[in-house]
């Protein structure tokens, strides 16, 4: 940068900020950026100028897409979750009892969800059917899919008294009616059937067992036809305002989602075009579960982009789907408006036009799993001295004769019991590092099971090898994390050629400062062509930024010692100190990128589902 670009650009932020002092402070803060959501937007590669959620190809719907810090810090910074899918389920049941003299059972299903306390949360109910003892309700379900969450499912089937018939469902009093039966099962048995499709047998709320036969119910799961649509749009402005004193703004679009309590929820950000005053973005795709229909209205701001965060805005509109669709088939462009003092809107010279508009279908993480598709889950866990002698009870190692799970164990647990279901077989790779094996020697990838099989039965095979291993290997040292990555990397690689329905996730269980940083970014930018995600667990009090570094949140990919950069981010790392604090949960934390990565993958390669 020559001299005189450099006072240029002093020049340049001093005199905006000079500038804004004169407008009415609640303007000064609108056009901040308003920093809650500004700042956290502007924090990706090239200090904020690359485009965040829904450009390139990557819609950011959660189980979609490819990650967006910004919105999913937005979600999580007021303890709500992200997008997540809608299913629809569909319910029959056969061979019912009949508690009716005269006639046949008169049913009704209703669907709770079982929540972390143990408390049921109904969440919805079907039409009764008069006469049936094998009734195919119409009237569906609504479930909100959540890939990283074990949803723990109720279903009641009740005979409702005659005398009730003319009352709506939801104004009935189970207390009143016959139960007939109920069955219990996990969301995730549902959609990794192949059909989408689970019977169950029913049972008395004293739970399986007993020689009675209550009947069955069959629940087939339909995903929500939005969470498969997208809309791609080219934007761009013309005669946008200058607020450069000595050269042009350099301008970007941020779209946010109305709430109907006048709150909106930012989506997207295109990239900041530089000094221009008539900007032509990058393609950018929005899905319908992102702005939820076609009429609901959006928030299109443009602002003049500063590296430190202040972005002033240039101006404003709302049109919904629907409306930026008629400009892009009548050729005409929308005036920006800028908020004033008196509370009026001034309307601008600026417009923004829709160049390219195009509604799409594409595959989702379900489609996928339905198809036949499995993530194969795999374990590397910490045998390092740094964790303490698993008989002390200081040790992060340590087995509590009470059953009180240490970091380690909880950590495979939770994780463990929400990928099971993706997995058919449930034989899991489990292996050891930094310990002196059962040969005597220090390696970093041992089988954990001691035996010549690295495969060990299910999650319980996981947890028994473990506890196992603690009386049989000497912890040692350093912490490496090369050697299980690259052997996890062998064996997703092994599969491209004659498996492409199978989709690796390790996970790394650690407690220490890594002293093989290089290499490990060597095997993860290697890797990262591959079907395979690490999630990795920090536990204990040591520097985790090493791992943050490795997670490539802040937008910048991992780079080899040859300049090679990774293709995609395939790590994603929690600290179990969080974790405890009750700040975040750990399975939700590490697994919710995971559909993502694995869509990228399967999106970068072209491969369609089975049978598509």
């Amino acid at each position: 940068m020559s001299r005189y670009e450099s006072i240029d650009k002093i020049l340049k932020v001093s005199i905006k900020f000079y500038l804004t002092q004169l407008v009415d402070i609640s303007l000064n803060q609108r056009a901040r950026g308003e920093k809650e959501m500004g700042n956290c937007i502007s924090g990706d590669v090239g200090g904020g100028k690359q485009a965040i959620g829904g450009v390139q190809g990557r819609p950011t719907a959660n189980n979609n897409a490819g990650h967006n810090d910004a919105v999913d810090h937005f979600f999580r910074a007021r303890g709500q979750n992200p997008l997540f899918t809608q299913i629809e389920l569909s319910i029959s049941a056969s061979k019912l009892r009949d508690r009716d003299i005269t006639s046949k059972s008169d049913p009704m299903t209703i669907l709770y969800v079982k929540k972390r306390d143990g408390t049921l949360e109904e969440l919805g109910r079907t039409e009764v059917i008069l006469n049936s003892l094998n009734p195919a309700w119409i009237e569906k379900i609504n479930v909100a899919y959540q890939f990283e969450i074990v949803q723990h499912l109720v279903f009641r089937i009740y005979d409702v008294d005659t005398k009730f018939q003319g009352i709506p469902v939801k104004a009935l009093k189970l207390n009143e009616q016959e139960f007939l039966g109920e069955a219990t099962c996990v969301l995730s048995e549902i959609v990794t059937k192949r059909n989408r499709s689970l019977t169950l047998n029913l049972h008395s709320r004293n739970g399986p067992g007993g020689s009675r036969n209550l009947g069955t119910l069959t629940v087939h799961a339909e995903e929500n036809f939005s969470s498969r649509m997208a809309v791609e749009m080219k934007l761009r402005c013309s005669q946008l305002d200058n607020k450069d004193m000595f050269s042009k703004s350099d301008p970007f679009l941020r779209i946010s989602r109305l709430l109907e309590s006048g709150n909106s929820v930012p989506i997207c950000k295109t990239e900041v075009i530089n000094n221009n005053l008539y900007p032509v973005w990058r393609p950018l795709y929005l899905s319908m579960q992102q702005f939820g229909s076609k009429d609901n209205p959006l928030l299109i701001e443009c602002f003049d982009f500063n590296s430190n965060g202040d972005h002033a805005l240039i101006g404003k509109l709302q049109k919904s789907v629907s409306e930026l669709e008629e400009l892009y088939k009548d050729r005409s462009g929308a005036n920006l408006v800028f908020p004033s003092s008196r509370g009026q809107e001034k309307v601008l010279k600026g417009q923004l036009f829709v160049d390219e508009f195009i509604e799409k279908v594409q595959f989702s993480f379900l489609d996928y799993i339905s198809s036949g598709f499995e993530l194969n889950f795999m374990v590397a866990i910490d045998f390092t001295a740094s964790n303490g002698n698993p008989r002390n009870p200081d040790s992060l190692h340590y087995i509590d004769p009470s059953r009180r799970l240490n970091s380690y164990q909880q950590a495979i647990m939770e994780v463990g019991e929400v990928i099971q279901f993706y997995d058919s077989d449930r034989r899991f790779p489990a292996w050891g590092f930094g310990g002196r094996a059962y040969d005597g020697t220090v390696s970093h990838c041992f089988n954990l099971n001691g035996m010549n099989a690295h495969e060990v039965e299910g999650v319980e095979g996981i947890m028994a090898a473990y506890a196992n291993a603690l009386h049989n290997v000497t912890l040692a040292g350093p912490t490496l994390f090369g050697h299980v990555i690259n052997t996890a990397a062998q064996i997703a690689g092994q599969t491209i050629s004659n498996d492409i329905t199978k989709y690796f996730v390790l996970l790394i269980i650690t407690d220490g400062v890594l002293t093989d940083m290089q290499e490990t970014m060597e095997a993860l930018v290697r890797a990262s062509d591959l079907p395979l995600s690490i999630l990795i667990v920090g536990v204990g009090d040591a520097d985790f930024k090493q791992m943050e570094i490795l997670d490539a949140d802040n937008g910048h990919r991992l780079e080899s010692s040859t300049g090679r950069l990774a293709t995609r981010d395939i790590v994603q790392f929690v600290p179990m100190r969080e974790v405890y604090s009750c700040r975040i949960s750990v399975v939700q934390a590490l697994l919710e990128e995971l559909p993502g990565q694995f869509l990228s993958y399967m999106r970068s390669r072209d491969i369609k589902p089975v049978n598509a």
